[in-house]
């Protein structure tokens, strides 16, 4: 059996586990399922790619995401006025090291789930960064209402203004036209892992959000946004 496949149990027994904490869940608990999840993409991609194709690209996804965020907290773009608290970990120049992770993690399950839905290399990057925007509308307002980071000049969505989503898919425009270069091949059944873990993240923060958290009008924009992608991608994938 794949590794990536016992990850992929792993973390989704992690996840419910995780949804069921009462309460604010504690740094601690938060930075470990990112942590998994980041292994859990990492080693699914290097099995379905091999070493370099697979690190590569993932590697390359967390550092333009860490500079983004870099560029952000001190300029307020691409995102907006926000700052990172302390809850994450370590920072450099006021950005966690997690931050990375957190870039690197969605971005070969984004990009995979736009292969699905086209092979041109232009619209593909397009849409792999929506399809990795569309996971931050489940994460920002938890992250943010747990104290993760602060907006503060709040927004229209849950406090998040809508040019965070903005700057999420300019700098996913970035984070693919760099993982293009470096493997732009088509999907294919060995990144069925990819568009589990996509599709994984679509319905466990959907149900969530509605059913454990309260929180219905995340659910609602989360799964809209995220099955925009999800869905089309599993029906070509099952044809």
């Amino acid at each position: 059996m794949r590794r990536s496949r016992v990850l992929l149990a792993a973390l989704g027994a992690a996840q419910i586990a995780y949804g069921q904490l009462p309460g604010q869940r504690g740094a601690g608990s938060t930075r470990a399922l990112v942590g998994l999840l980041t292994v859990t993409s990492a080693v699914e991609a290097v099995e379905a790619r091999g070493r370099r194709r697979g690190a590569a690209p993932v590697i390359a996804a967390g550092a333009v995401g860490f500079g983004a965020e870099l560029l952000g907290v001190h300029t307020g773009r691409p995102f907006g006025a926000y700052a990172y608290t302390g809850k994450l970990g370590p920072r450099v120049g006021g950005v966690p090291l997690l931050a990375a992770a957190a870039w690197a993690l969605m971005a070969r399950p984004a990009w995979v789930a736009a292969g699905w839905l086209t092979r041109r290399r232009a619209p593909r990057v397009a849409l792999a960064a929506g399809a990795l925007t569309a996971w931050d509308v489940f994460l920002d307002p938890r992250m943010a209402r747990e104290g993760y980071w602060v907006w503060p000049e709040g927004g229209r969505y849950e406090g998040v203004p809508a040019s965070n989503f903005l700057g999420w898919w300019v700098t996913g425009l970035g984070v693919f036209a760099v993982w293009s270069a470096l493997d732009g091949g088509d999907v294919d059944a060995d990144d069925d892992g990819a568009l589990a873990l996509y599709a994984w993240t679509w319905i466990g923060e959907t149900f969530a959000n509605a059913v454990l958290w309260r929180r219905p009008r995340v659910a609602a924009a989360g799964s809209l946004a995220m099955g925009a992608f999800a869905l089309p991608a599993l029906w070509r994938r099952l044809r």
